[in-house]
């Protein structure tokens, strides 16, 4: 096994045994950025003399007899999380030059337990979309088919993960874009409860759904991540100061006997692939079989949640991007007349289609006449979605649903039908809109590519999520398969 396929637990072990170095790993990941990078763009860009330097800092540290869970393991940030002099473009070339002066608070975390950071991975711009074909520095590709996209918006983050260009990488997610990818590209996403890790540091987009978290080739793995960059932060008032759990307690589950797994009627209806449908109810029986008792479950205004997403996200879009007006954010553009002028050039120049168009939603939905219409009204849905999904998670542990209603898709096939793609987020969005804790795990394959499912959790209950997803993953082998992406000569 190279080096660059190890998962978080068999690298430290390697490294507090003495076997390898935090250089070794760090070679070996940057090594495998540099052969396949030219057939996925999985990176915006990549910091090798960085990441060599914090790779011997971490081999000088571990001599001295420090040691921590993340120690001198390599891994790749979305480029819409701040990392102190590197880039961070969020994908869009109106901040195509812009160094972050500051880490976000998980990466000064993850600084202080000694990680290295390899470099920056491609998104769509603004972490607007479903398949990284939104982003100003062209497409990634799924590396279980190059002709299929990895999904959004954390596409690159994920494509890197499946193809082993690092041990981990960040995401975000804010209606899907973590547990999509990972979907997609057969890896393990976790979108944790709202307001359990820091979002201080991520280039907004949607407040009040936004999150950070893991992608991973292990549930373990996840575990271990989220154990660090989980918890209250002073520069983000929508963090709890409440203890952060042992996630690694669960792991060492033996059967899941007493644990009621819900079954959402609604999301094996109509419109979900029925071979997904077949392989996720597979997993369903898998998890009878050690144990749970699984029954179905109603959440009738589910079906409401992509026009609920598509109204409040475009709207706080609206908001968040104000900023970028070329002054001291954005694309600044020479020959301007007066303020007004800047800003349209700035802002026409800078932004890609698809942040245009939602921009435009956001604002109507904002404008006076229809903010009661379509923004408030959407806020009421949004509140009863959350208080449905809390009344059946009080009568069981968690459910179990389709991260998606199908496989990846072709490059190219939904992206000039804005409405298809927005539907893609039909599984994940309920979650987020909820600010629940939701797992994407990989469950089987269709085609020849990745199917996954999805585990929700009550609020703040992540532990269960690892528990549960941990002992599936011990009794399957999906997560060992990977993708053997050819090279080009």
């Amino acid at each position: 096994m190279n080096l660059n396929e190890l998962t978080i637990k068999e690298s430290i072990e390697k490294l507090r045994a003495g076997e390898i170095t935090s250089q070794d790993l760090t070679e070996a990941c940057l090594s495998q950025i540099e052969k396949l990078e030219p057939m996925l763009n999985a990176c915006i860009t990549i910091a090798r003399d960085e990441a060599m330097i914090a790779a011997k800092q971490a081999d000088a540290r571990r001599a001295s007899g420090e040691d921590s869970p993340l120690l001198g393991i390599p891994y790749l940030v979305k480029d819409n999380i701040l990392t102190k002099g590197v880039r961070a473009t969020a994908a869009s070339k109106s901040l195509e030059n812009y160094i972050a002066p500051y880490d976000a608070t998980i990466i000064a975390k993850l600084r202080k337990q000694g990680a290295v950071i390899l470099g920056k991975t491609n998104l769509d711009e603004f972490a607007h979309g479903a398949s990284t074909e939104n982003s100003a520095f062209d497409v990634t590709k799924n590396p279980w088919d190059l002709t299929r996209v990895p999904g959004g918006s954390s596409g690159g983050s994920a494509a890197a993960v499946a193809a082993n260009m690092c041990i981990f990488a960040l995401g975000t997610d804010t209606g899907g874009s973590i547990r999509q990818p990972a979907s997609f590209c057969g890896i393990v996403g976790l979108k944790p409860t709202y307001g359990r890790a820091s979002r201080n540091g991520l280039i907004a987009m949607t407040s009040s759904t936004d999150v950070p978290g893991p992608i991973t080739k292990t549930v373990e793995d996840a575990a271990i991540v989220m154990g660090v960059i989980a918890g209250h932060d002073d520069f983000d008032a929508t963090t709890l100061n409440m203890e952060v759990d042992n996630y690694l307690k669960n792991l060492e589950l033996k059967d899941l006997k007493g644990l009621r797994v819900g079954l959402p009627s609604e999301y094996f209806s109509e419109g979900l692939d029925p071979k997904i449908k077949e392989i996720v109810l597979e997993a369903s029986d898998k998890l009878i079989k050690l144990g749970a008792k699984v029954e179905e479950v109603s959440l009738p205004h589910t079906k409401y949640s992509i026009p609920v997403y598509y109204i409040i996200t475009p709207s706080e879009v609206s908001s968040n991007l104000a900023r970028f007006d070329g002054l001291k954010y954005g694309k600044k553009v020479e020959e301007i007349k007066n303020l007004e002028d800047a800003y349209l050039k700035s802002r026409g120049v800078g932004f890609g289609p698809e942040v245009k168009r939602r921009i435009m939603i956001g604002t109507y939905a904002l404008s006076s006449g229809y903010y009661d219409a379509y923004y408030v009204r959407a806020q009421k849905v949004r509140t009863k979605i959350r208080q449905e999904l809390d009344v059946v998670l009080s009568k069981v542990d968690l459910l179990l649903t389709p991260t998606t209603p199908h496989i990846a898709f072709k490059i190219g096939e939904q992206n000039k039908d804005p409405l298809k793609m927005y539907l893609e987020d039909i599984f994940v969005s309920p979650a987020s809109l909820a600010g629940l804790p939701a797992m994407s795990v990989p469950c089987g394959f269709s085609d020849n590519m990745p199917v996954g499912m999805q585990l929700i959790g009550k609020r703040f209950d992540e532990q269960m999520l690892f528990g549960v997803a941990n002992l599936y993953e011990k009794n399957t082998d999906w997560n060992k398969k990977k993708p053997e992406v050819k090279i080009e000569e």
